[in-house]
């Protein structure tokens, strides 16, 4: 497995971000080349050098705007570092960069316009970007989308975040750091404040790690292949770097850290258990299922599970709360041990059918049909589904890409 770790001691920013991965093996000129993809109006320059910060040596990544043109065409620049979150939409839409590029480009943006628009008290659509919607950050959020597509890792993680502490200046006056729209964006996610009194993390670098890592965690639990350091700005009484690892892990099963929730539930409609089951499904629970219990005095009941991680156990905790007749819920840690899979296309003559492969020890022990791919066949040609998983595992048996 192909890891990409964030080791966040002094926090994150989308120039660092773009500097430590060009610092561990991203190509500039690709990137460049990417990012140049926007058809961005504004005269622009990125500049990327080698510097020091505090001995140690990393990489520096800027975008510097024409500042003749800013000078005698400020209506115009003004416009462009106002902008909301459709302009921004428009910009990656109408780019001809790849489409998962622009998909994580968007996600990443909207995550930092939902938390202003929930700071400030507004609809996505209302919110003025300021800071981050002047070009280099248009830039950083981008191309940190090139750059991690770039890697093509397997899993990204993160340490603790570090945030910084004090008050900083900002277009809305003086704020405390973290940044309100900064601490919406990492909610659910560890961080660490008051190494320094800076601003560490920025909405940008929030931003980039909310929406690219699975885990988050101190402990180092891979072999490390390659280091980048991305420098910042400002010279502080810590190096003022972002570090990043490229490393490899070597798993035949992943084990996750998980919750349980659990309630027991005598006295609502069963008939509500659907949209419930529906609500949570959507918030990202891992699993959900209900099992028959009879309670005290003899009452029938049903105790109902969510399988959950840490980042979404809030927000479970909400809907179970509002939307059921729950008044409390047990919760317990478990481990969840998975083989390795991956997912091999399998054509039929009733159609592709995607097949489920897992592995143990680094070989193929099982493999499933999708279901859903299964019913689509059998609805389209008119035929039992069984017939169709008959037909997927006459293919797969005999096929040497599956079993070996």
């Amino acid at each position: 497995m192909k890891i990409l770790y964030y080791d966040c001691f002094c926090g994150i920013s989308g120039d660092m971000n773009l500097g430590a991965l060009i610092d561990l093996g991203v190509d500039k000129e690709y990137l460049i080349k990417e990012i140049s993809k926007l058809h961005l109006d504004s005269k622009y320059e990125i500049r990327i050098t080698k510097d020091m910060k505090k001995g140690i040596q990393g990489t520096k990544f800027d975008v510097l705007l024409n500042a003749h043109k800013h000078k005698h065409k400020h209506e115009h620049e003004h416009e462009h570092e106002h902008r909301n979150f459709s302009d921004i939409r428009n910009i990656i839409i109408n780019s001809t960069l790849s489409d998962v590029v622009k998909a994580s480009s968007i996600s990443m943006f909207l995550r930092i316009a939902e938390a202003e628009a929930d700071v400030h008290g507004k609809s996505v659509d209302e919110v003025r970007f300021h800071e981050v919607g002047a070009i280099d950050s248009i830039i950083d959020i981008v191309g940190a989308a090139i750059a991690i597509d770039y890697l093509k890792v397997d899993k990204i993680m993160a340490s603790s975040v570090q945030v910084g502490g004090g008050f900083v200046n900002c277009a809305h006056g003086l704020i405390p750091i973290p940044a309100p729209a900064t601490v919406k964006i990492l909610k659910n996610i560890p961080i660490k404040s008051g190494i320094v009194s800076f601003e560490t993390t920025t909405p940008t670098g929030a931003a980039i790690l909310a929406d690219n890592v699975k885990e988050y965690t101190d402990k180092i639990d891979f072999s490390i292949e390659n280091i980048g350091y991305g420098l910042g700005s400002r010279d502080l009484e810590i190096p003022n770097v972002l570090r990043v690892y490229l490393g490899q892990k070597e798993i035949t099963e992943n084990i996750e850290e998980q919750y349980i929730l659990e309630t027991n539930i005598d006295d609502m409609n069963p008939e509500i258990y659907g949209y419930i089951e529906e609500k949570l499904f959507e918030l990202g629970a891992l699993d959900v299922y209900k099992t028959p219990i009879i309670m005290k005095k003899g009452r029938s009941a049903i105790k109902l599970s969510i399988l959950v991680n840490s980042y979404i156990e809030n927000d479970v905790l909400e809907v179970i709360f509002k939307e059921t007749t729950s008044i409390g819920i047990r919760k317990y840690k478990v481990e969840k041990i998975m083989l390795k899979r991956d997912f091999l296309n399998v054509t039929t003559k009733y159609g592709d059918i995607s097949v489920k492969v897992s592995y143990y020890q680094g070989k193929v022990i099982k493999y499933k049909p999708e279901y859903e791919d299964c019913k689509n066949a059998a609805i389209k040609n008119n035929i039992p589904i069984l017939q169709v998983y008959n037909e997927v595992n006459k293919i797969t048996e005999n096929s040497k890409d599956i079993i070996h």
